[in-house]
C-alpha cells in the first residue's frame, strides 16, 4: 500500500483550502490518500475531517474524512486578503511535510500555492518553494524544476532569476548537471529505462550557425557532446520555436530548456489545467499544481461562488503517488 501524500497549507487566503476540499471529494473513493497540514477552521465544515497526530493514520481514515494534522494560522484568514502575519503557518506546514517524507511516514509532498511576495515580507529568504525545499533537504544548488503534463515535460536550466541573470548563469556545467538529474529522475521515478532528452537552443533558430548568437556552439553544444559520451540519449540544440510542435513532441520524453519562460510558456499553453510542478534533484518526492494562489477568486470554503479548478492539484497528488511508488520499487 502506498504511503499517504502530505499536502501543505499554501497561502490560507488563496484557493488552497478550497482545492483541498475538492481534491478529497474527488479522490476519497479511488485515492491516492493524502493528509492536509492546515488550519481546520478554514474548512468551514464543508466536508467531514478528522484531526490526526500521525501520518500513518491517514490512509485508513481517508475514505470517510479528510485527515488533518493541524497547523494553526496566527491571525484570522480573510479569503483574497493575504497577510504576512500568517507566513509562519505556511512555512511550518512545508517544514513538517518534508520531515514526514524524510522519515518515511509519507510518500511525497504536494504543495498548495504560496505567494512569494507575502512570504518575502515576513523575512522568508528563498525565492520560492523549490529553493526552500532544497535547503530543507540539504541539497541546495541541486534542485531542478520540471513541469509535467500528459502532453509535455519541460525542465528549465535556470529558474527564478531575471532573463539577464539567466544568461549569465547558463554554463556548460549547469546544463550537464540539470540534464543528468533529469535523466536519473525519469529512470527512478517515472519508469523510463532509456529516456530521450531534447535540448533547446537559446537564440532564434538555435543561433543559425552563429549568425544569431554563439551560445549553441560555445555552451550548449559542448554540454550535449559530454552528455552523449556518458551514454545519455540527448539531441539538439533545437530551435525553440519549432521543438514544441505536435509533430516534434512525440520524439522526446522531456525538453531541457535554457530559461524559465522558454519552458513554461509552451507547457502552460498546451495544458495549464493538468500541468504539475515537480522538483527533481531532491531525496524526496515533491509536486505542486502549476498555478498560483488566485486571490482574486478565493472565497470561503463551501461557498456557492467557488470557482477554483482542482484539476492541477489532482494531477499533482496523483503524480506524487505515481513517483513515490516507482521510487519505492526501485529502492527495494
Amino acid at each position: 500500500m502506498s504511503a499517504p501524500i502530505a499536502l501543505t497549507l499554501g497561502d490560507p487566503a488563496g484557493i488552497g483550502p478550497e482545492l483541498t476540499v475538492a481534491a478529497w471529494r474527488a479522490l476519497r473513493s479511488t485515492g491516492p490518500a493524502f493528509f492536509w497540514l492546515g488550519d481546520p477552521l478554514l474548512l468551514n465544515d464543508a466536508i467531514p475531517f478528522r484531526l490526526i497526530e500521525k501520518p500513518e493514520d491517514a490512509t485508513e481514515i481517508f475514505p470517510d474524512a479528510l485527515p488533518v494534522i493541524p497547523v494553526t494560522c496566527p491571525v484570522t484568514v480573510t479569503p483574497g486578503q493575504p497577510t504576512s502575519e500568517n507566513a509562519p503557518a505556511v512555512i511550518e506546514s512545508i517544514e513538517r511535510a518534508v520531515s514526514y517524507v524524510q522519515d518515511g511516514r509519507a510518500g511525497g509532498v504536494t504543495t498548495n500555492p504560496i505567494a512569494k511576495h507575502i512570504l518575502a515580507a515576513s523575512g522568508f529568504a528563498y525565492p520560492g518553494h523549490t529553493e526552500f525545499l532544497a535547503a530543507l533537504c540539504h541539497t541546495a544548488g541541486q534542485e531542478v524544476m520540471m513541469l509535467a503534463s500528459p502532453q509535455l515535460k519541460v525542465v528549465p536550466v535556470t529558474i527564478h532569476v531575471s532573463l539577464r541573470q539567466a544568461l549569465e548563469n547558463l554554463t556548460v556545467e549547469r546544463i550537464i548537471a540539470v540534464t543528468r538529474a533529469t535523466h536519473g529522475a525519469l529512470q527512478r521515478d517515472f519508469g523510463l529505462s532509456s529516456p530521450r532528452l531534447a535540448i533547446a537552443g537559446l537564440n532564434p533558430h538555435a543561433g543559425e550557425e552563429g549568425l544569431m548568437g554563439t551560445e549553441e556552439q560555445t555552451i550548449i553544444g559542448p554540454a550535449i557532446t559530454q552528455l552523449k559520451k556518458e551514454g545519455l540519449r540527448v539531441s539538439g540544440p533545437f530551435p525553440p520555436d519549432t521543438m514544441f510542435s505536435a509533430t516534434a513532441r512525440p520524439k522526446y520524453d522531456v525538453a531541457i530548456c535554457m530559461y524559465h519562460d522558454q519552458a513554461l510558456i509552451p507547457l502552460k499553453t498546451l495544458d495549464m489545467a493538468e500541468g504539475v510542478n515537480v522538483t527533481l534533484g531532491l531525496p524526496i518526492i515533491r509536486t505542486s499544481p502549476d498555478h498560483g494562489t488566485a486571490f482574486d477568486i478565493a472565497g470561503p470554503v463551501g461557498s456557492i461562488t467557488g470557482r477554483a479548478d482542482p484539476s492541477s492539484l489532482l494531477a499533482a497528488l496523483r503524480l506524487a503517488d505515481f513517483m513515490s511508488q516507482h521510487r519505492r520499487g526501485n529502492s527495494q
